[in-house]
């Protein structure tokens, strides 16, 4: 099965669009071996939305999101029961062979939590703290400043994640003032993500006074909207260069929560401004919580940013293509990818840059699926099934009569063991 050919136009280098001021953070925080900002990949987050106290419940989800291909996960860990479980779901873990950093994710009580569980402390890859709720009055200095410590104690790095939702009330009524005072007052708007973005700063400031080191320090401000997302992030990568973490908060469900995450989050990785990043859906019912995982590895895949699986090009039907075969040999395609998309990772290098093409007709059929590695042209309505594959660019087979699917499957199949370099045992 050839690979390569004079005329392939699969064998080009794809394009990428340079970001338009690529910024990333200058400074690496080191997540027990999972490297955020600095030169590494913008890596794909997750979190978990089981009781953590169900040790059994937990384990699971999160194997199955590390899986899926999330790089981090986040538990909350917001009783005592669920910071007792977070040693014993870090063990089974690892029994299964599943290594995925776990994240502490930490509001009101983590102070006292970290203390009395320095087990669930120690397991914990990472903390999460809100700088609008970690404490309130007197005792917000001594519940951050207790958090970080432990942070030191224990070599953990920290995410300090201001919310829109939870924000600091003292310090927005402090800067409602200070704005009162401007010759040109600023709108309110303006005020809440100046707002957000000194909550980040300024714990970040603090945190480092303390003695927590500059690569153990993560960002975030995370708000529900896309255009007042795309304003915070800007503004606070041009006043940092800490590690940031990007999430468009409580997106939604559906189409609805890809749309919005998807465009705040683009227009940010293409100005190269986020380190990690997590699709905060709301799952529907029954719904895996994979999806999430998803669609960031979707979103950096289709960005040219990172590749993950072998994704399909499929063309949307029309007129030409009332036929639902197309549309079932798609899905059956991709379906089968990311099935076998664990194994082959393990098995060969390279094999997430693979690219497949299912078209419906005879219009731009044959020469998108020249585009692919592997591709597939569909006649259209009304015609006997007979569907021309092309390799790397050139005509290789016609698949004909009930079989197609499984015989393109398997040349697929073919072509990955053929193509890709099996990796050393």
């Amino acid at each position: 099965m050839s690979s390569e050919s004079e005329t392939s136009v699969a064998a080009a280098e794809p394009i990428r669009v340079a970001a338009a001021a690529p910024r990333r953070a200058s400074v690496g925080v080191d997540v027990a071996g999972v490297l955020v900002g600095a030169s590494a990949p913008v890596v794909v987050q997750s979190m978990t939305n089981t009781d953590t106290a169900d040790v059994a419940a937990t384990t699971r989800q999160v194997a199955e999101l590390w899986r899926a291909g999330s790089e981090l996960v986040r538990l909350t860990v917001n009783t005592a029961e669920a910071a007792a479980a977070v040693p014993r779901i870090r063990e089974r873990l690892d029994m299964m062979g599943v290594g995925v950093p776990l994240i502490g994710d930490f509001h009101y009580n983590g102070h006292t939590l970290l203390t009395q569980e320095p087990a669930a402390a120690q397991a914990l890859a990472k903390y999460r703290i809100n700088p609008g709720n970690v404490g309130f009055g007197k005792k917000k200095d001594l519940q951050f400043s207790t958090i970080v410590e432990l942070a030191i104690r224990h070599g953990k790095p920290v995410r300090i994640g201001a919310n829109w939702g939870s924000l600091d009330q003292e310090l927005l009524a402090r800067m409602m003032d200070e704005n009162h005072e401007r010759a040109r007052p600023w709108d309110a708007a303006r005020v809440m993500r100046e707002a957000l973005i000194r909550s980040a700063l300024d714990s970040a400031a603090r945190a480092e006074e303390i003695g927590l080191a500059r690569e153990r320090i993560v960002l975030s401000c995370k708000v529900s909207g896309v255009q007042e997302l795309i304003a915070v992030y800007r503004d606070l990568a041009a006043r940092s260069d800490y590690a940031l973490h990007l999430g468009l908060t409580e997106a939604g469900i559906g189409s609805k929560g890809i749309v919005a995450s998807s465009a705040a989050l683009a227009v940010l990785l293409q100005e190269g401004i986020g380190d990690t990043i997590r699709i905060s859906l709301t799952p529907e019912p029954q719904e895996s919580r994979t999806r999430e995982v998803i669609v960031a590895q979707e979103l950096l895949q289709t960005m040219g940013l990172r590749a993950f699986t072998p994704l399909v090009t499929a063309c949307p039907g029309c007129g030409r293509t009332t036929s639902t075969f197309f549309q079932e040999l798609a899905k059956t395609v991709q379906d089968h990818v990311r099935a076998r998309m664990p194994e082959w990772r393990i098995q060969y290098d390279g094999v997430e840059n693979l690219t497949l093409a299912v078209m419906g007709c005879v219009v731009n059929g044959p020469g998108e699926s020249k585009h692919a590695n592997i591709g597939i042209s569909l006649p259209g309505s009304g015609e006997a099934p007979s569907a021309p594959v092309f390799i790397d660019g050139v005509k290789a087979q016609t698949l004909r009569g009930d079989t197609i699917a499984q015989d393109f499957v398997a040349i697929v199949e073919g072509y990955v063991a053929e193509r890709y370099r099996a990796k050393a045992g």
